[in-house]
């Protein structure tokens, strides 16, 4: 009987698998679809149409793109639960990456307390370029409160903790355009949120978000 449960539930995981690649290939098949039709238009020189059609595969492109840096997202650690990937509008994480840039983030919670983490990854947002310059100014740093640098693998990250109000956050700047970041609130120490950006699977955010 475990034999055929066994069985049963990996061939609903191949279908769900099957599935889920099946929707992207119709999203991507789309999107050439779109590209072609907007090739012919600009062939026939009618150009306003011709850009509606290409504006709208660049939309889904986005969306693909948005999709697959989800996927990044740290699992919640033992003891808390996570989140669906949202955009910080809302709108699920079909965030568009382009123009002024977007954000995406994942709610977590404390199972056994009342504390919260929000894992946050921004990329070519324009609130990066403000804080860029403080990741490389040691006296940046060293002015403000409760802050510090801290190692991530070889790399530099800001950590600033407040202990009488429970309060983290850690960020990461990658490549000089993506910021990866995590708030923490409620917490007993820093750890929480540390360790949740540690556990970012970072080379794919670079791969997914390269340009």
């Amino acid at each position: 009987m475990k034999r055929g449960i066994g069985l049963l539930t990996s061939g609903a995981l191949v279908a769900s698998l099957g599935l889920v690649s099946a929707q992207a290939q119709a999203q991507t098949d789309e999107v050439v679809e779109q590209i072609e039709l907007g090739l012919e238009l600009y062939q026939e020189q009618e150009y306003g149409a011709a850009i509606t059609e290409l504006e709208f595969a660049i939309n889904d492109i986005r969306k693909l793109v948005s999709e697959r840096i989800a996927e990044t997202f740290p699992e919640a650690p033992e003891g808390w639960s996570a989140g669906t990937v949202e955009s910080a509008g809302g709108g699920g994480a079909a965030a568009m990456f382009g123009g002024g840039g977007s954000m995406l983030e994942r709610e977590y919670r404390q199972e056994s307390g009342s504390g919260r983490m929000t894992a946050k990854l921004m990329i070519d947002n324009p609130m990066i370029q403000a804080m860029s310059a403080m990741f490389s100014n040691p006296a940046m740093i060293a002015a403000q409160p409760n802050m510090e640098r801290i190692r991530i693998g070889r790399e530099s990250a800001l950590l600033k903790w407040q202990p009488e109000r429970g309060s983290a956050e850690v960020s990461f700047l990658m490549d000089g355009r993506i910021l990866m970041q995590v708030n923490g609130q409620e917490l007993d120490s820093q750890e929480p949120a540390v360790e949740l950006l540690k556990a970012w699977d970072m080379e794919a955010v670079r791969e997914q978000a390269a340009r």
